[in-house]
């Protein structure tokens, strides 16, 4: 139908504004919330054509729990159900997704604030290339497990000035962090925005992802680096950088500063166990580590009457600094996505797959490449949207139940799909927030990383999947 084009148009158009944000010189956010907006608006003026055609089974089970809705129209039955059945189940979903960033981004930031982070870097001191690149590799791939792979790369980027002068050198480390920060959010279910996402919606459970991914992970990590390392000569020189720390790290006691560094990690590893334990939403969990750290911090500056409240961070004035148009965005782009799904799209593009490719690890590793290009985020809601979680029923239904079986939960496909979104984004410097970030501190040029880096990334980013391929074997 000409209205199911005009979305996808609309899609597409919005799509195409996100990945020149920075030619239009206008946030991604404020395009994101337009499209999605825009979409559920087409969506609900074609609601007598969309809701019959693709949500005929949840529209009658709203007419069951909705007695007051037999008095209405068969339109305003229609226009009903969007609004109270699928806009605010679509949007409670996406809030559970929105609501875990911001904890989690709060207590990064709390710990950074504070120089819990100084503990780490402080201590990397080498002035060997070799044994410098790969320090630096190993300790960013671990820490992005723990907190995402953006803030990873900028505390490992604010450290790299401390210790390489020049700037080619400086690009190449840079470039190697954005590598390994994607790889090491890949395998922790709150290591990246996209296996967040995956967590949250049940595709995907903490130990089978730490367990099914972690040596693809440090395999697409390690070879990149070991290409790189060979790149590297002689003995680094000191750049002249001086490091400004904050009254307030120089106020605060180096117990201080160390509590809450141990307190904020501890809080952030103890996510998955509280969702194991109690099998409520992560979000909860999240929510429930920000409100100790909440209360530590408040007791902490209540027992140190000489630093001056205009300088103190306590978690009210950490809020403000919180990324809100990063927030927005994932906003806008997953109404959109649940616009198409709600349309028929996401299942129509997946039955399009299901039919001509028909294998897990080409659409996977074609999603992989494409996250190197435009936002990982869109893709994977997309995935989440396109596909359902299977069930043993829905398995045994199915002519083809092998293939419908690496759709359980924790299933080949999900596994895969986590890796392939999250390490993928290295090919091209554009493709990851980490990518992103690094590329606006270090002024890294696209040509230039896509000339000396995506290579060896694709090397990594090919053979994890590979191994991946025999860890499944042998399992």
């Amino acid at each position: 139908m000409a209205v199911t084009a005009i979305m996808i148009a609309i899609f597409v158009l919005g799509y195409a504004g996100i990945a020149t944000e920075h030619n239009l010189k206008v946030n991604k956010a404020g395009i994101a919330l337009i499209t999605g907006i825009v979409l559920w608006v087409v969506y609900i003026f074609a609601a007598d054509y969309f809701v019959p055609a693709f949500n005929g089974a949840d529209f009658q089970h709203f007419l069951r729990i909705t007695p007051q809705a037999d008095t209405l129209s068969r339109h305003e039955q229609y226009i009903r159900f969007v609004v109270d059945s699928q806009v605010l189940d679509h949007v409670g979903e996406i809030a559970e997704t929105l609501l875990f960033l911001m904890g989690a981004m709060t207590i990064v930031e709390l710990i950074d604030v504070h120089g819990g982070f100084s503990f780490v870097t402080n201590r990397i001191t080498t002035r060997n290339k070799h044994r410098l690149l790969w320090t630096i590799s190993v300790l960013t791939f671990f820490m992005s497990a723990l907190l995402d792979n953006m803030t990873t790369a900028i505390v490992m980027i604010m450290m790299l000035r401390k210790l390489i002068a020049n700037y080619k050198e400086r690009w190449l480390f840079g470039s190697v962090i954005v590598i390994a920060a994607n790889c090491g959010g890949a395998w922790s279910p709150i290591g990246d925005v996209t296996t967040i996402m995956l967590w949250v919606k049940g595709n995907i459970s903490t130990l089978p992802t730490i367990f099914n991914l972690f040596i693809p992970c440090l395999v697409s990590m390690l070879i990149p680096v070991f290409i790189a390392n060979r790149l590297l000569h002689g003995i680094l020189s000191a750049p002249d950088y001086k490091d400004e720390i904050p009254e307030l790290q120089r106020l605060m006691s180096k117990n201080e500063r160390l509590s809450i560094l141990v307190l904020g990690i501890a809080c952030l590893v103890s996510i998955p166990v509280f969702k194991a334990l109690t099998h409520l939403p992560p979000f909860m969990g999240v929510m429930l580590a920000l409100g100790i750290l909440w209360i530590y911090t408040e007791i902490m500056y209540n027992r140190t009457p000489n630093i001056d409240e205009s300088i103190k961070e306590r978690v009210s004035s950490v809020l403000k600094r919180i990324d809100m148009s990063t927030i927005l965005f994932f906003l806008g782009i997953l109404l959109s996505v649940a616009a198409l799904q709600c349309a028929g799209v996401l299942s129509a593009f997946a039955g399009f797959l299901d039919e001509k490719v028909h294998n897990i690890y080409a659409i996977n590793v074609l999603i992989g490449a494409l996250s190197s290009i435009i936002d990982n985020v869109p893709l994977v809601a997309a995935a989440i949207g396109m596909y359902p979680i299977a069930d043993a029923a829905l398995v045994a239904d199915v002519a083809d139940s092998a293939y419908m079986a690496t759709f359980v939960q924790d299933g080949t496909f999900w596994q895969l799909l986590t890796y392939c979104a999250g390490v993928g984004g290295s090919i091209l410097i554009i493709g990851s927030a980490a990518g992103v970030v690094v590329m606006g501190l270090e002024k890294i040029r696209f040509g230039w990383y896509m000339k000396n880096i995506s290579l060896m990334a694709l090397c990594g980013y090919l053979t994890g999947v590979a191994v991946y391929w025999l860890q499944s074997l042998i399992v």
